[in-house]
């Protein structure tokens, strides 16, 4: 037999071998197309070693806004006399030639920085990207760490810099991930650059010996469910096409650590055909929250759900609740957690001086002492007597208001302070401070889009579909209640009439407490309805969907939050 030696091309490029230049940049806002780079820090490292830094700051031509200086640090101030980015990216791209680029969010990075060089007018070279954050998505964990971003990974791998949206900074504590994340994949037998950046595409044989199992799947948008020896779910999902989209756990396609595990357990795969989209999305809900499968991850427990309360009583005060209820009581959320609950109360008890005792006041028999909040100013002292029913009326009103969605001026006064709070440079308090109204305005805006269809005895709407003929949606009180498809060339209203008579009777009970269906699955239905090119065919009561509100300050907000995501 004639040996034939491999070539360095077909081996790859060892890892020890590759010049990596690791980059992190902070920026004025979350898109290249309206925002611009304010600082640049990167570290050359090959084998293990450092070979060099760079880092400046770099003079934007709009102003920083308070939000980015209370994340960052970066002033207008600090970067009034720092070079343009027409100066600063020739001196990044030299020292950063002939190697490969690692940055957390990497998509992020190099979008800001393909952005500078076409304003700039300087050509794009083609270089190599390794993605940490992809990487660790991989090879680390939830008992490991609670996420991805940087801050949680440098702490898991003892990162000898801590992050803390410096750029130098950020960039010298990903090297220390990235080091350890090689270090991970190395024991897996990855050893070279090519190896690392397809690494994402290993597949074991044991998920390839499973493929059968969606073999016999059909060819049909609905529902499936990954089951163990003992019939128990492991997995449910969702998809158009239930055969392709299970084939994938089976290939290179399917990246997911958990999934593999998963994969491994299973011993059958069941399919639940479904007339629509929609309908296979809500079974998907209600059965993760039937079963809990240990390998979904959302929504697995919807019932613990919290809202945050306006109580009816004659001096009301926000309290977290439960559940919904229909005694007059106005409610925002639902929250995932109590932590973020408390902070939309928090928020909203900074600018709307209402009462924190939880005992019931009487307007007729007023106690004796009040709590330090009085002498603060924080509020005006029902429970001595000090505020009349009617005067409080009026507080009690702005945060129901806020709650319901009317969030505009709980917002204004906000700003005010974190403005205040960003001039003052106590950043950490405006970050508080900024996450509290954030938590606000999202439960705002949510409930704020949810009541109406929540309170819509019927509705039927329909949507065309690509190959003819039309999906058909019948929704009671918020709830699926049943869907069908009408065939190309046939009149849907007969369709749209045995949809009504078949589809599921909701009570919608006023005295009770618990809603006819999960807000999850309510927000899943209204998503569909707002789809272009949906048409309502029939309706009992009235139904309409909020214009601005809450909504309109909500997407504000997170548009200039978007960008830390990852981070």
């Amino acid at each position: 037999m004639q040996m034939v030696q491999e070539t360095f091309e077909d081996l790859g490029t060892s890892l020890s071998d590759v010049t990596f230049v690791v980059v992190d940049l902070e920026t004025t806002g979350g898109s290249p197309s309206g925002s611009q780079i304010t600082e640049i820090g990167a570290v050359k490292v090959r084998g293990g070693e450092v070979l060099g830094e760079f880092q400046t700051l770099v003079r934007p031509s709009t102003p920083i806004p308070p939000f980015i200086s209370v994340l960052t640090g970066i002033t207008n101030a600090m970067v009034g006399d720092a070079p343009p980015i027409s100066t600063v990216l020739p001196q990044f791209l030299e020292f950063a030639a002939g190697s490969v680029l690692v940055a957390h969010n990497a998509g992020f990075d190099v979008s800001f920085l393909k952005a500078a060089a076409a304003e700039t007018g300087h050509r794009w070279p083609v270089f190599g990207v390794v993605d940490t954050v992809r990487l660790a998505r991989q090879l680390v964990h939830k008992d490991e760490a609670p996420n991805h971003k940087l801050g949680s990974l440098a702490a898991l791998f003892g990162a000898t810099t801590t992050p803390d949206h410096r750029a130098l900074h950020d960039a010298r504590a990903t090297v220390d991930v990235l080091h350890a994340l090689i270090g991970r994949v190395g024991n897996l037998g990855v050893h070279t650059l090519e190896e690392l950046r397809s690494y994402s595409s290993r597949v074991s044989t044991a998920q390839r010996r499973k493929r059968f199992l969606a073999e016999a799947m059909p060819a049909a948008p609905g529902v499936y469910v990954f089951r163990d020896g003992q019939g128990r779910p492991l997995y449910v999902g969702t998809a158009t096409d239930l055969r392709r989209r299970t084939l994938t756990y089976f290939t290179a396609s399917e990246t997911r650590r958990r999934m593999a595990e998963m994969v491994g357990l299973a011993e059958s795969l069941t399919p639940i055909v479904c007339a629509t989209t929609l309908e296979a999305s809500v079974r998907e809900l209600r059965l993760i929250a039937e079963h809990k499968p240990r390998y979904n991850r959302a929504s697995r427990h919807p019932e613990k759900a919290l809202w945050v309360k306006l109580t009816d009583e004659p001096f009301p005060r926000l309290s977290v609740v439960r559940s919904v209820t229909q005694d007059g009581s106005h409610h925002a959320g639902p929250f995932s957690s109590r932590r973020s609950a408390e902070a939309a109360v928090t928020a909203l008890h900074e600018v709307v001086p209402l009462r924190q005792c939880t005992s019931r006041i009487s307007a007729r028999r007023p106690g004796t002492t009040a709590c330090v909040l009085l002498d603060l100013g924080r509020c005006g002292g029902p429970c001595i007597g000090a505020q009349s029913t009617q005067d409080y009326a009026g507080i009690a009103e702005r945060a129901a208001r806020a709650l319901v969605g009317g969030t505009a001026e709980v917002v204004a006064e906000l700003r005010e302070r974190l403005d205040t709070l960003a001039e003052q440079e106590r950043f950490e308090e405006a970050g508080t401070l900024r996450d509290r109204m954030l938590a606000l305005v999202r439960a705002a805006a949510r409930a704020q889009r949810l009541r109406p269809l929540l309170r819509t005895p019927h509705l039927v709407a329909a949507r065309r579909r690509e190959r003819g003929g039309w999906e058909l949606v019948c929704v009671r009180f918020g709830r699926l209640a049943g869907s069908t498809v009408s065939p190309p060339g046939a009149d849907p209203m007969p369709y749209v009439q045995a949809l009504r008579d078949t589809a599921e009777v909701v009570v919608h009970d006023t005295s009770g407490t618990a809603l006819p269906a999960h807000p999850q699955e309510t927000e899943l239905v209204l998503r569909w309805l707002e789809s272009p090119g949906t048409r309502l065919v029939d309706l009992d009561g009235e139904w309409t969907c909020p214009v601005g509100g809450a909504g309109a300050s909500r997407a504000e907000l997170e548009e200039q939050t978007s960008r830390w995501s990852d981070r």
